[in-house]
């Protein structure tokens, strides 16, 4: 008599690191992609503004993110060309682009933050406004456009850890070798009939020798 029984068959063992591959996969991309977006997007936003005393009285001044600091554009660029960067090297390779997607999310994070309390382009702009080198901006305030930059390094900085932790289970562009470490089978070149001038000139085109002594 047979028995039927309730208990699942084991799963297999490499299914487990392959799901956690893919879905640390998505999630990166998703971070990385997102967090450069914001960064940059937040980076032309008004970050601070005030007032500058002019002869005619007071004079409204603003800053964008990139008259304050360039640090966090640039830093989402490098961050998105070490993101696609990932999947174009292997071992040290992926482990050193990763980390530098980290780093390009914390440098982001770090130079948002301190650009929030920063009025040294809104004095700039006072004294050229004014005429006065040592003048200074009045009633300065700030906006949250800082730290919306802020987030989005915190998401490249994630998508980097992602990295760094998982990258070793994520693909790679095609080389050589297949994934089992396999050399791929090259195709057989076809037959050339020497009585057939349009197999010879098409042997030709492929950079064959169609006598077969030799190198085209």
């Amino acid at each position: 008599m047979e028995y039927v029984t309730a208990v699942p068959p084991p799963r297999s063992e490499a299914a487990v690191p392959a799901r956690s591959g893919r879905r640390s996969l998505a999630l990166a991309l998703m971070c990385g992609a997102l967090g450069a977006a914001v960064a940059l997007l937040a980076t032309r936003q008004r970050w601070s503004e005030g007032t500058a005393t002019v002869a005619g009285g007071a004079f409204p001044l603003t800053a964008k993110g990139s008259d304050v600091t360039g640090v966090p554009a640039a830093l989402a660029i490098v961050g998105l060309a070490a993101l696609v960067a990932v999947f174009a090297v292997r071992r040290a390779g992926r482990f050193a682009v990763s980390a530098l997607l980290a780093l390009s999310g914390a440098g982001i994070v770090a130079a948002a933050l301190f650009g929030a309390s920063d009025s040294s382009a809104l004095d700039d702009k006072a004294a050229e406004a004014s005429g006065d080198t040592s003048a200074t901006v009045a009633s300065l305030t700030h906006t949250a456009w800082p730290y919306a930059a802020a987030v989005g390094g915190a998401l490249i900085l994630l998508a980097g850890l992602l990295a760094l932790r998982y990258g070793r289970l994520w693909p790679a562009m095609s080389g050589r070798y297949e994934r089992d470490g396999a050399p791929r089978l090259r195709r057989k070149a076809p037959v050339v009939d020497p009585d057939r001038p349009e197999d010879m000139w098409k042997a030709l085109d492929r950079g064959e020798d169609p006598t077969g002594t030799g190198p085209a």
